[in-house]
Order: structure tokens, then sequence, then C-alpha cells
């Protein structure tokens, strides 16, 4: 089982990602924009879209770093274990090797050959 504190921190973190999803996500549409800009438009031009991406990656900066996805692990929901987990049924591969023994996932049954 891992430690409470660390569930808590995975708990709090997808908060935090939920919670500035939509920010995070018109700060990087607008960067790629600008940043196409600079490839279509002239020098003059390109000094004012470089600018707008710079001040476009300080937004991105000032969201908190836990509120990025990338930081996000998957874990067990019943144990909390961070490796060795299925995404389709969210167990780690010792539960659900109980689970699948024990007949409570439908349709999964023990390999035999």
């Amino acid at each position: 089982m891992a430690k409470k504190s660390l569930i808590q921190r995975e708990k709090k973190r997808k908060k935090l990602e939920e919670k500035f999803r939509l920010i995070r996500r018109s700060s990087k549409k607008k960067k790629k924009k600008a940043s196409s800009l600079i490839e279509k438009v002239q020098i003059q031009k390109e000094k004012k879209s470089l600018i707008e991406k710079v001040q476009i990656q300080k937004e991105l900066q000032s969201l908190p770093r836990d509120s990025a996805p990338i930081r996000l692990h998957r874990r067990c929901f019943l144990t909390g274990r961070p490796r060795a987990n299925y995404r389709d049924f969210g167990l780690s591969r010792h539960i659900l090797r109980e689970m699948v023994y024990a007949c409570l996932l439908p349709g999964a049954t023990r390999s035999s050959w």
C-alpha cells in the first residue's frame, strides 16, 4: 500500500490540473498561433509576434507547476501503487490478478494454452 501522503498529493495535482486546464490550453493555442504568424509575416511584425510569444510563455510559467498534466502519475485506485497499472481497469497488476481469479472482473479470464 502506498503512503497516504503520496496518494493525497496525486489527488491535489489532479484537482489543480483540472482547474487550470482551460487556461493552459488557451495559452498554448495563442503561442502556436503567434509562432505560425512569425513564419508568414515580415520582419517588422516578427518583433511584435516574438514579444507576444514571450508574454504567453510567461503566462504559462506563472501557472503552478503541479497544474501541468505531465506531473500526474497513474495509480491503482485500490492500493495507490504507482507502477504496473492497467489503464483499462485502473488497477495494478497484483490486484488485477486477484480480481480476475475471484471472477470480479467480467470478461477477463486466466490465460491457458
